[in-house]
């Protein structure tokens, strides 16, 4: 072999070398990307579900548990407005024995970024109260909008949809 087949064949492999570990670099970059927008993907998603969970669970016995943890999931305009009719919606959960057991039947993710989110939420519950003591079956269709707050996905709205 010629000194000047042995440079172009060092070239070669250099260049494919490095063509590849560029290549390798890219796809990493890649896949790390992927696999943080799914991981967030699955924060909101489970976000939402436990704020809608506990939107629809209330029980007048231990409300003001039930409450607090709808206002520990929540921020903004909605903790404010929640917090205020607290007080109010206690006296009338308890006025009318009011039970509320919720469960998320579905969610999905209309939008979202690294700092907010809008949720459809589809969740049934079983209500009970004075006025209706054998139970009564109720469906919501809810959208939550969340954000991102030190590291968590807080609920900042929450809208009754059709």
């Amino acid at each position: 072999m010629t000194g000047a087949r042995r440079r172009l064949l060092s070239v070669g492999l250099v260049t494919a070398t490095a063509l590849t570990t560029v290549l390798c670099v890219w796809l990493g970059l890649r896949l790390a990307d992927e696999r943080e927008a799914e991981q967030r993907r699955q924060d909101v998603l489970a976000a939402a579900r436990q704020s809608a969970l506990n939107f629809t669970s209330l029980d007048y016995r231990h409300y003001d548990r039930d409450s607090g943890n709808v206002l520990k999931g929540a921020t903004g305009d909605f903790k404010k407005q929640f917090a205020a009719q607290t007080s109010q919606l206690t006296k009338l959960v308890a006025q009318n024995r009011s039970v509320s057991q919720g469960q998320v039947l579905d969610a999905g993710i209309v939008r979202s970024d690294e700092r907010s989110a809008r949720v459809l939420v589809v969740a049934d519950s079983e209500v009970t109260n004075t006025a209706a003591p054998e139970g009564q079956a109720r469906t919501y269709r809810l959208q939550l909008d969340l954000v991102r707050v030190d590291g968590r996905w807080l609920t900042s709205d929450v809208t009754f949809v059709g």
